[in-house]
């Protein structure tokens, strides 16, 4: 049998204006229109390893609790696989929520410690602004090294085979246009994903 858990939310958990500051990222404006029907929790096929659904974060986000829905897992166990979007019967773009739900996850520090995909996608978006590719090995260590260090010592039989082989590589690369590379994210980043309107 299946166990019940009951959460209760207090007023003074809710960051006002957290909604708001969501629905002006590009593809979420939508938010206010979920009826919370549930179609989008039936069609995730990740759900049952999410400690919210897709719809308790719909409604979590709606009455800002802030706090709650950045420091789950379930907006890192999206699988980007749209099912939730092509569902729904308002037409919301959930798996646009959940992309805003990350980036505003990442730049206020608020996540799962120790879980391996938002630290992995934090240190992927820092190795392309500063280099304009990633190297996969390094970008490897570093996960290990942030989340579970242990693990390290764990695989050095297969980090020596790397290396003898000459498939560890460390030395980073980069782009030779840097410079626009960092203008041009630093002018996405301005506008908050949204298209600049012609003047």
């Amino acid at each position: 049998m299946m166990e019940v858990r009951r959460t209760i939310k207090y007023e003074a958990d809710r960051v006002r204006g957290f909604s708001k500051e969501i629905m002006s990222v590009s593809g979420c404006d939508q938010l206010q229109s979920c009826i919370q029907c549930g179609t989008c929790s039936g069609t995730c096929p990740l759900s049952i390893y999410m400690d919210f659904s897709p719809r308790q974060v719909m409604a979590l986000v709606r009455a800002d609790f802030k706090n709650e829905v950045l420091a789950s897992k379930t907006v890192w166990l999206c699988a980007s696989c749209y099912a939730c979007t092509v569902e729904c019967p308002r037409k919301i773009r959930i798996t646009d929520i959940m992309y805003a739900l990350k980036q505003r996850a990442i730049k206020d520090g608020i996540y799962p410690r120790h879980f391996p995909i938002p630290i992995l996608a934090k240190e992927f978006s820092e190795m392309v602004r500063r280099k304009g590719r990633i190297t996969e090995t390094l970008l490897v260590m570093r996960l290990f090294l942030k989340a579970n260090w242990r693990a390290v010592l764990g695989s050095w039989r297969l980090g020596l085979g790397l290396i003898r082989t000459g498939r560890f590589v460390v030395r980073q690369e980069h782009i030779e246009r840097q410079a626009e590379l960092t203008a041009m994210l630093a002018a996405a980043n301005q506008g908050n994903g949204k298209p600049k309107e012609a003047a």
